[in-house]
């Protein structure tokens, strides 16, 4: 079986993650939440060490429950940042906690998260279809601008372009991998 260049065939969570989740069109808010959050964890670190730690940081995050995220006060960030299973960065933790209040807002004007993500692409997958991989396009471009004026922290071009690809919104798996 052919999979993306990219994953390491020693890794048993890097293959679950591309077999399983990489590309996967998400409209549930919970998930892309969850994502969206550990694509702000990840900056600086690679996307394997985010994986290790995906289920401590759904202990740590309530599941990432966006209602009870965007309620942590400073006691929950000082017991976050003496979690070691976790990415204890008091940045990256506030951001998470903005983040989860600026989401809530987000989903009140749309209706849901998941409408107004999915509204920069009309709903429909953007496929690639020559294998010229990029680390952020004009669409990662207008969704970074979009959130970062509604006030959102680690949602650069980079990141966000992770993001889409994570959600299933932009579907770069390689032509010859077996998920294209």
């Amino acid at each position: 079986m052919k999979r993306c260049g990219w994953v390491d065939e020693n890794s048993q969570v890097y293959k679950d993650y591309h077999d399983n989740e990489w590309g996967v069109p998400k409209y549930d808010d919970r998930e892309l939440f969850e994502l969206l959050i550990l694509e702000g964890f990840q900056a600086g670190l690679s996307w394997l060490t985010v994986l290790k730690k995906r289920e401590a940081f759904r202990k740590a995050f309530d599941n990432f429950d966006v209602k009870k995220v965007a309620k942590y006060d400073e006691n929950k960030v000082a017991k976050l940042l003496q979690d070691e299973k976790i990415i204890r960065s008091r940045s990256k933790i506030n951001s998470a906690i903005l983040n989860a209040q600026i989401f809530i807002k987000i989903q009140k004007e749309f209706g849901s998260f998941s409408k107004y993500i999915w509204s920069f692409t009309d709903g429909k997958i953007i496929k690639n279809k020559d294998n010229k991989f990029q680390v952020s396009t004009p669409l990662s471009d207008a969704v970074s601008k979009d959130l970062k004026k509604r006030g959102m922290k680690y949602v650069g071009t980079v990141i966000i372009y992770s993001y889409l690809q994570s959600v299933g919104i932009v579907n770069d798996h390689e032509t010859t991998c077996f998920r294209y």
